[in-house]
């Protein structure tokens, strides 16, 4: 786990209301092809939590990762074992195969590298970077491989 990086960022005023308009606009169709609205059921309250996230397509395979690290949409996700992803009236269910450390150095590249402008703040390794160098931060990452219900 890289000793750098909190557990969990916390966003800060501006990216709360950020993530809320982009939420309402993903949710509503609106963004790139990348872009989904996540929503997940509470682990206490039961109350449906939605945030706009970055789907990642590698190989074939489609991910979820967690650049602000142990986000109370992970923890809500990990106890659901399940998410949907909405874009306008579409709604996609998937259950969640929790990426093993050793896996994720190729998918936290192929992450940052694609998404850099939006993410690289939360990355302490440069985009460009090979996998290796991803290698002793994958503690500080959850990522989720999406299976179709």
């Amino acid at each position: 786990m890289n000793a750098g990086l909190p557990v969990f960022r916390e966003p800060s005023p501006t990216e709360k209301i950020f993530n809320r308009v982009f939420g309402f606009l993903v949710g509503n169709g609106i963004g790139f092809p990348y872009n989904y609205l996540l929503q997940v059921r509470g682990r206490k309250s039961g109350k449906l939590y939605s945030t706009p996230i970055n789907l990642l397509e590698l190989k074939g395979k489609r991910f979820l990762v967690a650049p602000r690290g142990r986000t109370q949409w992970v923890r809500n996700a990990e106890a659901a074992g399940e998410v949907t992803l909405k874009k306008g009236s579409a709604r996609l269910k998937f259950r969640l195969r929790p990426v093993a450390d050793a896996e994720k150095p190729e998918v936290l590249k192929a992450y940052l590298d694609t998404f850099k402008r939006e993410v690289q703040r939360y990355f302490s390794v440069p985009a460009g970077s090979p996998a290796d160098a991803f290698v002793d931060k994958t503690g500080s990452y959850p990522v989720f491989e999406l299976l179709a219900i």
